[in-house]
């Protein structure tokens, strides 16, 4: 079974500055193996409190340079790391996020990318096994830090995808097809489109592209939490037949033989 909780759900400037809704980003875990996906501020102070120690992370994963999505990250590769006494995990993210690039700073010091074991520059369509244990591969996004990517992450009981920021774009929900459950970085709702941004009227889009089994919006926006990410959710069930959630800070996910939702402890 694959864990799959949610340290955060708010997304974008204002939720981050006033943290109406958390933006810890997402611990995935299995059998012994923790990854953390997008640790935007508040992500150690999060898992503290969920009891999902840092110091069990083997993977950090990171989509882009905004900090949002990677303000916490140098302190979970440290935690990887046993503070910096070991070298061990494995480090994802594109070429923005280690190097910079026309836009963006590098997001992570020279310093800490050499604390993992292994360290990965992702681009769309690139793979790697992660410990035998998880497949994570690439997918494009469009966003104004232009390296940004999203991920499939491929465990035993099937994938799951997570778009990350991204405005729609010809063959996006595509990428994702097979996944089991989709995570949708869902800033906006219906009929308030921002630039590079996706919104609810974009999720139909993917969702019916993409045909997961469950598709879940995240990574909420002021204006979205005003228009009830709840009643959104519903629109896209209604508009897709597939089964859409809208996430909730401390929202567990089980992916086994079936998907049960519940709340962290």
């Amino acid at each position: 079974m694959v864990n799959i909780a949610f340290l955060g759900t708010g997304g974008g400037r204002f939720c981050m500055t006033t943290q109406s809704r958390w933006t810890g980003g997402i611990r995935l875990y299995t059998d012994g193996f923790h990854a953390h996906l997008d640790p935007g501020p508040g992500a150690l102070v999060r898992s503290v409190q969920a009891k999902l120690s840092p110091r069990r992370v083997r993977l950090v994963l990171i989509t882009h340079a905004h900090p949002d999505h990677y303000t916490d990250a140098e302190v979970m590769i440290e935690a990887m790391t046993r503070g910096a006494t070991k070298k061990r995990g494995t480090l994802i993210a594109p070429r923005g996020v280690l190097q910079g690039n026309e836009v963006c700073e590098a997001a992570i010091s020279r310093y800490h990318q050499s604390l993992p074991a292994k360290v990965v520059q992702a681009e769309p369509g690139s793979s790697i096994n992660v410990e035998n244990v998880v497949t994570v591969t690439a997918t494009k996004a469009l966003h104004s830090d232009p390296d940004t990517i999203g991920y499939k992450l491929k465990f035993d009981y099937g994938e799951i995808g997570y778009t990350s920021d991204t405005q729609y774009f010809e063959g996006l929900g595509r990428q994702y097809e097979g996944v089991r459950v989709l995570i949708l970085c869902t800033l906006r709702p219906r009929g308030a489109p921002w630039k590079y941004h996706m919104s609810t009227d974009d999720a139909i889009k993917i969702v019916q592209e993409a045909k997961p089994e469950l598709a879940i919006l995240t990574h909420f926006g002021g204006k979205m939490l005003a228009a009830s990410p709840f009643k959104e959710a519903r629109i896209v069930e209604l508009e897709t037949g597939v089964k859409a959630v809208a996430s909730t800070d401390g929202m567990l996910l089980k992916l086994g033989e079936e998907i049960e939702l519940s709340k962290l402890k």
